[in-house]
């Protein structure tokens, strides 16, 4: 019960680095490594203001700002540097190690006897593990909801329509490089407000606790897809939520029939890529059972 309780409430913290990348990797359409850095860097933002006395609400939402703060130089490097995207993202990424050992001061930040988001008198009578579980829902809906809202708008359209075809979106005055920088800044600012609350929960922000976050937050993604299958644009959005708790319940099944807890990132990308491939799979297979059941019909 605990365990997937847990995983739950894991798999909600998550969601929010799993939303953070659909913005960039699915909607237009690049991968943002930036991911990497940032959500560490939140995690710094986050405990570095709660050691020096900043209410949990403030210090989360630092984190939020310095989410965005790494987005929009990874934006200007792309769009003003003219850097290729992967590139910027990597660059930024390098540099964010060392703006984070100086945030913290050290290697690792910890928040023991530290007042925190998940030490508030409403969360304490909650069952153990729920207080994630409450904390992450509330974060997601007010961001699903914001986002579906912003997505329906003028602005929100013309993101998408910059995503969906730049040449185009250029040619009905939507200028995709504006569009490029606030999908990073917002992108990045939702992974940066996920890397300060999962620093809560877990009580402490590592320097290193970014590696391999970006294939949690595509596993997300992808698992949404594969499961739910063809959704609105909206609708995906709580698919990446959903496919991130079923991912920690699939590495919860892992490590119960015996994997050992190191192989964690491995067994990660190999969970991703079965995921990425079964759509892939699955079309080849329906394209010769239609050429087959083809060639039958003229026989």
């Amino acid at each position: 019960m605990s365990l997937g309780v847990s995983a739950i409430g894991q798999g909600l913290l998550y969601s929010l680095v799993g939303i953070g990348l659909f913005l960039t990797f699915r909607i237009l359409d690049f991968p943002d490594m930036t991911v990497e850095g940032t959500f560490p860097f939140g995690a710094a933002v986050a405990c570095a203001a709660l050691t020096h006395g900043a209410s949990p609400i403030v210090a989360t939402l630092l984190s939020l700002i310095a989410g965005m703060a790494a987005g929009a130089v990874t934006g200007l490097l792309t769009t003003k540097g003219h850097i290729p995207v992967l590139l910027a993202g990597i660059l930024v990424m390098t540099g964010l190690y060392s703006v984070n050992l100086r945030v913290m001061g050290r290697a690792n930040l910890s928040l023991l006897h530290q007042p925190n988001l998940f030490n508030a008198a409403w969360l304490k009578a909650l069952p153990p593990y729920f207080d994630a579980v409450a904390v992450g829902v509330i974060a997601c809906l007010v961001i699903v909801a914001v986002l579906i809202i912003f997505l329906n708008t003028q602005i929100g359209q013309a993101f998408i329509a910059a995503g969906d075809n730049p040449a185009m979106a250029r040619s009905l005055g939507i200028d995709p490089d504006h569009q490029m920088l606030l999908g990073l800044v917002v992108g990045n600012g939702l992974i940066g407000l996920a890397g300060g609350l999962l620093a809560q929960n877990n009580g402490y922000a590592d320097v290193s606790m970014g590696t391999g976050v970006i294939v949690i937050g595509l596993a997300a993604i992808i698992i949404g897809e594969v499961v739910f299958g063809e959704l609105t644009l909206s609708q995906r959005l709580v698919a990446v939520v959903l496919g991130s708790i079923l991912y920690r319940f699939v590495l919860l099944v892992v490590l119960a029939l015996g994997f050992n807890a190191n192989d964690l990132k491995l067994l990660s990308a190999i969970i991703l890529a079965l995921a990425i491939m079964i759509p892939q799979i699955d079309h080849r297979l329906r394209i010769k059972r239609t050429l087959r059941n083809g060639v039958k019909a003229n026989g």
